[in-house]
């Protein structure tokens, strides 16, 4: 039977996930996307991640490790399992390809410009200008892009639904700020998944499904990391998944927030967010001493 905290736990990692419908809105309801507060909002997310896994996760897991096998040996596991974190969210970020990559998210400006453009094209090539269209117009291309951005997205997810469930096992106030940050950084994934399929078919139901649909593996990674984890969960496995979770979620802030928001706006902008992220959660952390 599940206890309050693995429901919790549970629920936060469903927040998390379906945040991706955040993004669709803003794709379906604004007809220019906020780039400044996504740029600051993308930075703030990945200052939350950064402060979190350095200060607190990885000081957990250490301790978590140290305690088990001894000062010298639980350091050296710690790391080791921190850059194996790293090195699992990398090689999963590398088999996606560039083109379907979820990291190199559009604004909905140029996903309009993508499609007004291939709908030329293809008017040139059959010419049948007279029977185009407009939002209604088949574009396989733009659909193909929105189903592989979903896929992606969804792989690039799962590890994220299981850092948040493990964060929320252990300090619910933790897990909390996690996903918070997490469904930050989900709103423009919801974009680069909803925009093109919208574009491409017409519909918004359509659009939404696909979009929500990459946020459940989320949820998905958080249920297979209670089946095969939760049974042994001790300190030693605490700490090898919290020093996992720390790696994850760095390469996460590097390689997806921190870019994305340089690119949504100003320099300064991502790194105020930056800033005001960590400032944020040293506080929290600060509240709970």
């Amino acid at each position: 039977m599940w206890d309050s905290t693995v429901l919790f736990a549970f629920g936060l990692t469903l927040f998390a996930g379906l945040s991706t419908g955040i993004g669709s809105a803003m794709a379906f309801f604004a007809k220019k996307t906020n780039t400044k507060f996504l740029s600051i909002a993308l930075g703030f997310s990945g200052g939350v991640m950064l402060y979190v896994s350095f200060v607190e996760i990885f000081v957990k897991a250490k301790d978590a490790l140290v305690a088990e096998l001894g000062t010298r040996n639980g350091y050296w596991v710690t790391t080791l399992a921190f850059f194996g974190g790293i090195m699992v969210i990398a090689i999963i970020d590398k088999l996606v390809p560039s083109f379907e990559n979820p990291h190199e998210v559009a604004g909905i400006e140029e996903m309009v410009e993508i499609e007004n453009m291939e709908h030329h094209l293809e008017e040139m090539e059959a010419e049948e200008a007279s029977e185009h269209t407009g939002h209604k117009h088949k574009s396989g291309s733009l659909y193909r892009m929105g189903i592989f951005s979903a896929l992606a997205i969804g792989i690039h997810n799962f590890p994220e639904g299981l850092a948040t469930f493990a964060s929320a096992i252990k300090d619910p106030t933790l897990g909390v700020s996690i996903a918070v940050a997490i469904a930050i950084h989900n709103i423009p994934e919801g974009i680069a998944v909803s925009v093109p399929i919208y574009y491409a078919t017409g519909d918004k139901k359509k659009a939404f499904f696909y979009s929500f649909l990459s946020g459940l593996s989320e949820p998905v990674g958080a249920l297979v990391g209670y089946v095969l984890l939760f049974r042994y969960f001790n300190d030693f496995v605490f700490g090898i998944l919290f020093a996992g979770v720390a790696g994850i979620m760095v390469f996460i802030s590097l390689d997806e927030l921190l870019p994305a928001a340089q690119r949504y706006g100003e320099h300064h902008l991502s790194i105020y967010g930056l800033v005001s992220g960590m400032a944020v959660m040293a506080v929290s952390l600060l509240l709970f001493v």
